[in-house]
């Protein structure tokens, strides 16, 4: 067997399941429209039940409506009989997945879900079927044929499930106006959630950790200061707590070109009057992107009255993912 055959069989497959792609979308009508009001009217969880590579497929269905504003979670339809349908109130909604519609250990869970008294929407592939004559709507996964060349292993007619899955899920997100940051309050640990969620707040030094001196200390009082707390820097304050500058290792070089008696020479007349501050609620990747683009290491974080809140150090931001 040539590496030519290899991908010969492989464009087959993509050429049968877009093929089924397709033929899916061109049957979407009503049925499907009527499965987004029922999703969107449901007051509690979508539960998605399957089987075999339908149970594969309906994790996926209900992380992606989890993830995109949509409450859902999976049950495996042979769990669903031992117990399982107790996770099933009233309130909920289920989405069954069998391309038969036969399956016995969904088949046989149909009565008690019906009994339950929730709206149950059946992705299948026979609409003959008894799941989806039983079901309060049918989302027409059939498929003419397999990409498997038996016509065996769910192929297509998986990836037609999935599809449709995905296009309930971003039907649904649109009709939500959900929007990234509400997407990043599920994915708080992943880069979106970083650059969405995380605050100056979250990061800063407050407190004591704070590098603060008087505009009257002297020179090397702030560079003891500055020692002190390990930022390179120190804010300085007038009489009323405000910040009027900053003293940075830069600053100190200066003052070693001139040959400034440290210990006799105020601090508020060496220091870089004002110096860069931001508000607490600024975005970590907003205060990255200023240190950046002013070749920096630290940033204040000031009230209102400039009065200092806290201190966001660069190595605190990449530490936390924050890009």
């Amino acid at each position: 067997m040539t590496n030519h055959d290899f991908i010969h069989y492989a464009n087959r497959v993509f050429d049968v399941e877009a093929t089924a792609i397709l033929q899916a979308k061109n049957k979407l009508g009503e049925e499907f429209i009527t499965a987004c009001q029922f999703i969107l009217q449901c007051q509690a969880k979508v539960i998605v039940l399957g089987i075999g590579k339908s149970s594969h497929i309906g994790a996926k269905i209900a992380a992606t409506l989890a993830s995109t504003g949509t409450p859902a979670f999976f049950i495996h339809a042979a769990e669903a009989s031992h117990g399982d349908l107790g996770m099933i109130s009233a309130d909920d909604l289920v989405i069954a997945i069998s391309y038969s519609g036969e399956t016995p250990e969904l088949v046989n869970i149909i009565p008690a879900i019906k009994f339950i008294g929730v709206k149950l929407i059946a992705i299948c592939g026979q609409r003959s079927s008894s799941l989806a004559l039983a079901a309060d709507v049918f989302l027409d996964a059939g498929v003419v044929e397999e990409a498997c060349p038996l016509g065996l292993a769910p192929t297509a007619s998986s990836t037609v499930a999935l599809v449709l899955g995905d296009a309930l899920a971003v039907s649904l997100l649109q009709a939500r106006d959900f929007k990234p940051v509400d997407f990043a309050r599920t994915h708080p640990g992943g880069s979106l959630g970083k650059r969405l969620l995380l605050t100056v707040r979250d990061l800063m030094h407050q407190g004591n950790r704070l590098p603060t001196v008087s505009a009257q200390a002297t020179i090397a009082e702030g560079l003891m200061e500055m020692t002190s707390k390990g930022f390179g820097m120190t804010m300085v304050l007038n009489d009323d707590g405000a910040v009027v500058g900053v003293f940075t290792d830069g600053d100190l070089r200066r003052m070693i070109d001139r040959k400034i008696d440290v210990h006799c020479t105020v601090i508020g007349e060496a220091m870089t009057h004002g110096g860069r501050s931001v508000s607490v609620d600024l975005l970590a990747t907003e205060a990255l992107a200023l240190m950046e683009q002013f070749k920096i290491t630290t940033l204040m974080v000031l009230d209102q009255q400039q009065r200092p809140l806290g201190l966001v150090h660069m190595y605190d931001l990449l530490q936390a993912g924050v890009s």
